[in-house]
């Protein structure tokens, strides 16, 4: 009796040992031992994130719920594997530096159902994606992307009523607590403040045949929620199109795929956000070979300030024409900015992309602008290039050096689709691509280097919409993904409780000092002067020094930095350093004392500045140029910024 016993219980404890021998919990560090993954393999695959003694975010769980299976349910392990990457990225358009070096620690997670999850720890943060390995196409029905915040985090968050939106909404603050399941959705990225010692910037990357994600609150933290896939389209416009009905998926895809990066960059100063470069570390690699054509720079821009330009030496009408668009270039020419965008008006009609208009004669500009070397940028609606995809052969017969898009306003696995075949259909007849009414940047810009920049992003046409309380939060979000086209370089400033303006006197809120610091602060490939030339010449030495800023850098150094209260940015351009900083509506101005370590020891240099004025916070075009000699990098300068205001300098080796 007792053999039998002792023999079931053998039996027992074997059966035991079979069911629970799998490994079911792995650990992945950084490189620098602060951050941690500890994922758990349980009834999902669950993961939990700290950095240094803080637990950030706790049993967060993922899933990719296909039509008749659910990946990361019940999981079970095939196999394991981790790993160190150590490499250099020299990306094509290098928006913060022209070398990143990317080095990770990776665990995959190989599951017997056909699919694996990568886990990879970075200095700056974490990342996760699916891999399947599926026969012919998957229909993915939703995602799972749970992440649970103590209800004391406060989210800053871009929140939106539908899916449909050009991503241009005021950034919102509210507690985790807070934001709930009837609360509108955000897009990405968001930003978590634990309110300790850490910051969350959570976003996407390698977004390609798939929907953009959005977050919706759950009063516990967030989960995904994605538009499905459009059927069928009716008409709604010249720039639009209204989906008549949508799929009970959301990517109907291959099956053998990896998918969208899920990161979380996490930091415990607010400059590493500024700094992050963590789009371009998981964002596909590049499919153009040779980028030596693809050419960021300046561009002067007509709609913002009414193409009105005026004065004695403009002895004609001014307007969407040929002599107004001939101004344009002779100022882009002799400020060397590369290109002027001509907006909507140059063609007949929005619909029919191969008849410009007579009065503008885009043909005969096109030459006149290579006579001046400045190249020509298309505005057009997104529709319009849709049912004409063979334009970017006829542009490339023309000459067109850029195409600005317009009114996507949607990230659906469509919409998403047709930004790489435009960007891909415009790279085979060297053409740049400018995306308006855009999502954020996920990677897309890394593959096609010619997409040179991105809106989204509640920039400077909306006049008194656009506030610095505001933008102060875009050095640390929306810029902290990706490259993007604010349109800033206003020459009529005022503070907001004197604004008053009407194109084509357009006005913006903040001070001289902060428009040109902005410059320096901001990052777009494709960097526009919005206002008009007839001011720019008026004020020339800060129109000098706006076109002496660079669009790419070799090296970015955050020098003082506060999410929505101020920002101050050191970059480089071989030996040249220029700096911008900018603040928000603070009621007393802002002293900060530059530490300038980040200068070539043993060098001099002159410094040219440009800020705030005795009577900036009132009378916002006052400011003061200054210039001093042998500045070393154990100096430190003193900046002083009024409210809605900023300080502007370069940084010259003598």
């Amino acid at each position: 009796m007792k053999k039998i016993q002792l023999l079931a219980c053998l039996l027992f404890l074997l059966g035991g040992y079979n069911a629970y021998s799998q490994k079911t919990k792995f650990e992945i560090i950084s490189p620098n031992g602060e951050i941690t993954i500890a994922v758990s393999l349980r009834d999902k695959i669950y993961y939990s994130i700290s950095a240094g003694s803080e637990a950030l975010t706790s049993e967060n769980h993922l899933g990719l719920m296909l039509k008749n299976e659910t990946l990361g349910l019940n999981p079970k392990l095939s196999g394991s594997k981790t790993g160190k990457v150590n490499e250099v990225i020299k990306p094509a358009v290098p928006i913060k530096f022209s070398t990143v070096a990317n080095t990770y620690n990776y665990l995959l997670l190989n599951f017997k159902a056909g699919y694996s999850v990568e886990f990879r720890a970075f200095d700056e943060g974490v990342a996760y994606r699916f891999i399947t390995a599926k026969k012919g196409e998957i229909e993915v029905l939703n995602e799972d992307f749970t992440v649970n915040f103590p209800s004391d985090y406060l989210l800053h968050l871009q929140q939106t009523g539908s899916f449909k939106t050009s991503s241009e909404e005021e950034y919102s603050h509210i507690k985790a607590g807070e934001w709930k399941s009837p609360d509108k959705m955000s897009t990405l990225p968001i930003l978590a403040d634990t309110k300790k010692r850490y910051k969350i910037l959570i976003s996407e990357s390698d977004l390609i045949d798939y929907p953009g994600m959005f977050l919706k609150g759950t009063g516990s933290g967030a989960v995904s929620t994605f538009p499905k896939t459009p059927l069928e389209f009716g008409p709604d416009g010249d720039r639009s199109l209204k989906i008549l009905k949508e799929a009970d998926y959301i990517a109907k895809t291959t099956g053998t795929r990896s998918f969208p990066w899920r990161y979380f960059v996490i930091t415990k100063n607010d400059k590493q956000l500024i700094e992050n470069t963590m789009t371009l570390k998981l964002a596909p690699k590049s499919e153009i070979k040779d980028t030596s054509w693809i050419q960021p720079g300046q561009a002067s821009w007509e709609w913002w300030n009414g193409a009105t330009p005026y004065g004695p030496d403009v002895n004609f009408v001014s307007g969407y024409n040929l002599n107004t668009y001939k101004y344009f270039i002779d100022f882009a020419s002799k400020f060397g900015i590369k290109y002027i965008i001509m907006d909507e008006g140059w063609a007949n009609s929005t619909t029919d992309p191969y008849s410009p208009n007579a009065n503008v004669d885009v043909k005969e500009l096109i030459r006149y602008g290579k006579e001046k070397k400045v190249g020509i940028v298309l505005w057009l609606t997104w529709l319009t290039v849709d049912k004409n995809m063979e334009l970017f052969k006829t542009f490339k017969e023309w000459g067109v050096a850029g195409v600005k898009i317009d009114f996507m306003d949607r990230s659906d696995q469509v919409m998403v689709n047709y930004y790489e075949k435009v960007i891909k259909e415009a790279a085979k007849y060297q053409i740049l691509v400018d995306f308006h009414g855009a999502f954020k940047p996920s990677g897309l810009e890394y593959k096609y280097p010619n997409l040179i920049s991105y809106e989204g992003v509640r920039g400077m046409e909306y006049m008194d919409g656009c506030k610095p309380d505001n933008s102060l939060y875009i050095p640390f979000m929306r810029n902290a993904v990706g490259p993007m086209d604010y349109t800033p370089g206003a020459m009529i400033s005022m503070q907001p409780e004197v604004y008053q303006s009407e194109r084509p006197n357009s006005a913006s809120i903040g001070t001289r000092a902060y428009q040109l610091a902005l410059f320096v602060v901001f990052e777009s490939g494709l960097q526009m002067l919005a206002d008009n030339p007839t001011l720019y010449y008026r004020e020339k030495e800060c129109t000098e020094f706006i076109t002496s800023v660079p669009t790419t850098w070799d090296e970015t150094v955050a020098l003082e930095a506060e999410a929505g209260q101020y920002a101050i940015v050191a970059k480089r351009k071989g030996s040249k350093w220029f700096i911008g900083g900018i603040t928000n509506n603070v009621k007393k101005e802002r002293t900060f004392k530059l530490n300038l370590s980040f200068l070539k020891s043993g060098r001099s240099y002159k410094v040219t500045s440009f800020e705030d004025g005795v009577n900036a916070g009132y009378q916002a075009m006052d400011y003061r140029k200054k210039s001093y000699d042998n500045i070393k990098n154990n100096d430190v300068i003193e900046v002083k910024m009024v409210k809605n205001g900023g300080w502007a300098a370069v940084l010259e080796e003598i």
